[in-house]
């Protein structure tokens, strides 16, 4: 057997890293090239000592979108990394942000494919990043304050109808398998909220305990899933009776 991978193997792999008090960062890498992608480090210093841990280069930076807890830490990246590639929504007006992308849109993370989603509503120019590794690997998607699990974010710059088109016609029309990974951890009250809405779901109330004994534990409840969202989630599920 060689060394190199197939396209059918895995080549994705993703590290969660929280910061501040309830935000989530993300490292992506690419198992094969160790090239990695960092969302939102607001921490810079955190990042670079995962990508280090895991014998990673970071070459891309993706921000989902303008707000101090998700950019706030770009300028700094850029210091530490200084050949990064900052990357951010058309319009957004994002910290430190050299190319500004909009909906399909793509970019290469060593072999991981990346695409952007536009899904203004929360900020101007709000961006999610669907990526695909290898045929074995799950697709995942970076929704930042968009989508959350069992929730989405506020309509600062926006209306119902932007968050109605984000959360059901973009990200609702993912593959039920994708995974989610959103920019907060606000489950468990999102959920709550979701069974007073829907008190008789069952999937809601099983989610609820199960992510209870996550947080019990100490774990994160991300990610998600697109099929979780359609299940679960009260502001995908407008349209259902």
């Amino acid at each position: 057997i060689g060394s190199r991978m197939s396209e059918s193997d895995s080549l994705l792999r993703i590290m969660t890293v929280p910061v501040l008090e309830d935000n989530y960062s993300y490292l992506i890498i690419d198992k094969l090239s160790h090239e990695a992608a960092v969302v939102d480090p607001v921490e810079p210093g955190k990042m670079v000592e995962a990508a280090r841990a895991e014998g990673v280069r970071i070459t891309h930076l993706l921000t989902t979108h303008s707000h101090w807890d998700h950019a706030g830490g770009n300028a700094e990246m850029v210091k530490l990394v200084p050949d990064i590639r900052v990357y951010g929504g058309k319009g957004d007006g994002a910290a430190a942000v050299q190319v500004e992308v909009g909906h399909d849109d793509t970019l290469r993370v060593g072999g991981l494919h990346v695409r952007v989603l536009y899904t203004p509503c929360h900020t101007p120019g709000h961006v999610c990043y669907l990526v695909k590794g290898g045929g074995a690997d799950t697709p995942a998607v970076f929704t930042g304050d968009t989508m959350f699990v069992a929730g989405c974010g506020n309509f600062n710059s926006g209306t119902p109808a932007m968050m109605h088109r984000a959360m059901v016609e973009v990200l609702g029309a993912l593959p039920p398998e994708t995974l989610v990974y959103c920019g907060h951890e606000y489950t468990e009250k999102n959920l709550r909220f979701a069974l007073t809405v829907e008190p008789d779901n069952e999937a809601i109330a099983a989610k609820l305990k199960q992510v209870r004994e996550l947080r019990a534990a100490g774990k994160f409840s991300v990610p998600s899933t697109i099929g979780d969202e359609l299940a679960t989630n009260p502001f995908v599920r407008v349209s259902e009776p």
